[in-house]
Order: structure tokens, then sequence, then C-alpha cells
């Protein structure tokens, strides 16, 4: 059975200030974020004991916490590999212009983006790569799994649960989702982006 564990932050805790504080991220990353990594062990024990013991009284919690647990756990390493210091840049490349195709201008997309990160009541915005319709698509997910497209693969994520800013911004979200653009770093992106091309076009 896999044993997951949380990585570390591909930067130190201050490399995004003024933007997002040393705090915010210390408190995100080393206990919110490890909070995911336990809750989809713990889940993953109770599914293995119920198999071996023929007990499935407690199957279908364990089922829901793997999605909602795993879905924390993968869309939080997507989020801090989604921002650097160096960030703050527009994409370019292939993802510019398919960025371009299928929502008519960078931005566009970074309207509709905002948008979708104003609206979630708990949860991420995210462009994903839609491989049923072979485009990119803005999604909202709430609670790290109500929401998702089928077949579809983040690119970019963006936290907006108010631990993710209510620390250095208090109830201005928007403050905070104009700060992510200010260090979301395209490169990571683009490489997903590039695999997921490759994979389903």
């Amino acid at each position: 059975m896999a044993d997951y564990e949380l990585p570390p932050l591909p930067y130190d805790y201050d490399a995004l200030e003024p933007h997002i504080s040393e705090q915010v991220l210390t408190w995100h990353h080393d206990t919110h974020h490890q909070g995911y990594v336990n809750g989809w062990n713990s889940a993953e024990e109770t599914l293995a004991e119920n198999r071996e013991e023929g007990d499935y009284s407690s199957t279908a919690s364990a089922i829901g916490n793997v999605t909602h647990n795993g879905s924390g756990h993968i869309l939080h390493d997507l989020f801090w590999q989604s921002m650097s210091p160096e960030g703050g840049d527009e994409p370019t490349g292939d993802l510019a212009d398919r960025i371009e195709e299928d929502f008519g201008s960078y931005e566009a997309w970074k309207g509709e983006f905002e948008a979708a990160a104003s609206a979630a009541a708990g949860g991420w915005a995210l462009l994903v790569y839609d491989s049923f319709s072979n485009r990119l698509r803005t999604v909202t997910v709430d609670k790290h799994d109500q929401g998702a497209l089928w077949g579809s693969h983040p690119i970019l994520a963006l936290d907006v649960w108010e631990h993710s800013y209510y620390y250095d911004y208090g109830p201005a979200r928007g403050d905070f989702v104009d700060a992510f653009f200010e260090v979301v770093d395209w490169e990571e992106p683009s490489s997903r982006y590039d695999e997921a091309v490759q994979l389903f076009e």
C-alpha cells in the first residue's frame, strides 16, 4: 500500500513575500497540506483493513476520504509548483497559443479564471486540459473533489480556501487572486500541458 508523504516546498517559506507571507505558507503547507496527506494515508489503511476483515461498514466513508484528501494533496502539490519567486509572467509557447485559441486571448482567459476564483465557495480555480473535448477549460472545484470534469488534467491551480489568504488579505479574496498573478510561474503548467497533449491529441 502506498504511503503518501508531504513533499517540501520548491522554494523557501518567505520566497513569495510580499504577495504571500511566510506565515501563511508555513501554516498552509505544514499544517493544512500535511493534514490531507495524513487523511489519505488513514483512509487507505481503513480500506485495506476492511478488505482483509470483510467488514465494509466504514468503507463508503473511507472512499470519500480518499477522493477528498487525495485530491487535496494532489491539488496542493500543483498549487505550490504553479508559483515561484521568479513568477509574475505570462505563458509563452504552445500553452500561450492554446490559451489564445481556446479562450480568444490571455486576458479573456484571465478574466474567466478570476471569475471562477471569486465564485468558488471553498475550493479551487483550475485551468485544465479537457481530454474529451481536446481543449483547455476553466473549472471551479469545491472541497477538492466536487465539480471536477472527468478526463481533465489540471494545468494550473489556485487555492481559494480562506486559509490561503485570510491572514494576509482578510476578506479581500480578489486582492489575493491579483497577488497570485504576481507569483504565478508558467514553466510547470506549460510542462503539464505538453504532457497532456502528447497523451490525448
